[in-house]
């Protein structure tokens, strides 16, 4: 990495601690980051708002379960989710369904780099990779 990347990435990390209230991303620090990065222009504004945005993005994704599912999911089973993860995580976390064919039976859900799976694909996948 060279040293411009370094120093952008470290000022896109410090911005991202200024766009975080209450352990959760704020929607009204981000446009303050952003306001002053377009007043003030930093050196290599392209690399540090990519490296921010990557931070924020990160962030974002640890408050949402992804639910892929084959079948049809109802609104209750996705709120039990929610509730389970929030649980887990100890902070608010809200499910959104996606179907997805390729499951054939059962759940994928995904909170940020988490995987949990109970899917009759991912159980072939499984006993595949064993034999």
């Amino acid at each position: 990495m060279s040293k411009q990347a370094k120093i952008a990435q470290q000022f896109a990390r410090q911005l991202f601690k200024l766009s975080v209230a209450d352990g959760a991303v704020s929607a009204e620090r981000v446009g303050g980051v952003l306001a002053y990065v377009e007043k003030n222009r930093p050196a290599n504004p392209v690399m540090v708002l990519r490296a921010y945005h990557r931070l924020v993005a990160t962030e974002l994704a640890k408050s949402v379960a992804v639910v892929e599912h084959a079948g049809v999911v109802d609104d209750a089973l996705l709120a039990t989710i929610a509730a389970s993860m929030s649980k887990k995580y100890g902070r608010p976390v809200a499910a959104s369904g996606r179907p997805n064919a390729s499951l054939l039976a059962g759940l994928r859900v995904r909170v940020g780099d988490d995987v949990y799976e109970s899917s009759v694909a991912g159980q072939l996948s499984a006993l595949a990779s064993a034999v």
